[in-house]
């Protein structure tokens, strides 16, 4: 990787695809990867909590016939830095801009899943003028008393046994039953990624999810949003995601059957037609 310090810098050294750079943003030294034609336009992908950029291997091919997609470690996973948290999610927006800036990106189309769907939707809210289209995935916009206790429940096992004391109770979080009983190449995959991750990056991310609060804040939502998740999942339910897309303005919500947590790897082809349909992706690549 190439180290890179600070933001506004010009697209001549990104010409190729496949380009993997380090971005610096304050105490961080954030994973970036570049993947497209260098004339299309841009889109940008966050990732779950304790996944990695990675986890959105299963869309790039289908991305890059009409996007240049940035992928990003968040800070605390993958090969990015875990500074000391607790972090915020001002803190991960501000992370998100920091890479939107690095490369000169005006504006972009924007993926989040989970946690980065979080992510996606403070953008939007912080820096309309930023996001073109958002796709919030398998999230919540708010923190009830369940969902943080739930939370602190995790960072005490991880805090006494690192991330593998929480690794059967995510994956049974991420993906389906029949999911994990017939296809072990995704769950181990995932599973990869969770025992890969920082603890001190994990328990500083659950603890900006514990002050999670942007439902009250979608209706002055501005760009058109689009809200999937698995009808499966239990961390981010149906009903939690419905109630989002009626707060934000012309939003549209779908969920996936047979679906859990993770929805972009336990269902590549629907999580992907849903968003080709959004992001009207086969017209633009006909063009």
């Amino acid at each position: 990787m190439n180290d890179v310090e600070g933001t506004g810098s010009t697209n001549t050294a990104i010409t190729n695809a496949g380009i993997t750079e380090r971005v610096v943003s304050g105490e961080a030294e954030l994973a970036v990867r570049v993947d497209g034609a260098g004339h299309l336009p841009w889109i940008v992908l966050s990732n779950s909590l304790a996944a990695d950029l990675t986890m959105w291997d299963d869309q790039i091919p289908f991305l890059t016939r009409s996007y240049r997609v940035l992928r990003y470690d968040t800070r605390g996973h993958g090969r990015s830095s875990a500074p000391a948290g607790p972090y915020s999610f001002d803190l991960l927006v501000a992370d998100f801009i920091a890479v939107m800036d690095r490369f000169d990106i005006r504006q972009a189309d924007v993926i989040g899943l989970s946690m980065g769907g979080m992510t996606a939707l403070g953008v939007g809210l912080a820096h309309p003028e930023r996001v073109n289209r958002l796709i919030c995935a398998d999230a919540r916009a708010d923190a009830p008393p369940p969902f943080v206790a739930g939370w602190d429940q995790r960072i005490a096992a991880v805090e006494a046994g690192g991330m593998g004391a929480i690794l059967a109770g995510t994956m049974e979080r991420w993906f389906t039953a029949p999911t994990r009983q017939d296809r072990p190449e995704v769950v181990d995959r995932a599973a990869r990624m969770v025992l890969a991750t920082s603890p001190v990056g994990y328990i500083g991310c659950a603890e900006a999810l514990k002050r999670l609060d942007y439902l009250r804040h979608l209706p002055r939502l501005e760009p058109e949003a689009f809200f999937i998740g698995g009808a499966e999942d239990g961390a981010a339910p149906a009903e939690a995601m419905r109630a989002m897309a009626a707060a934000t303005p012309g939003a549209t919500y779908v969920s996936l059957p047979g679906v859990a947590h993770i929805a972009n790897m336990e269902d590549v082809a629907g999580f992907n037609a849903r968003v080709a349909e959004f992001f009207d992706i086969s017209r633009q690549a006909a063009e």
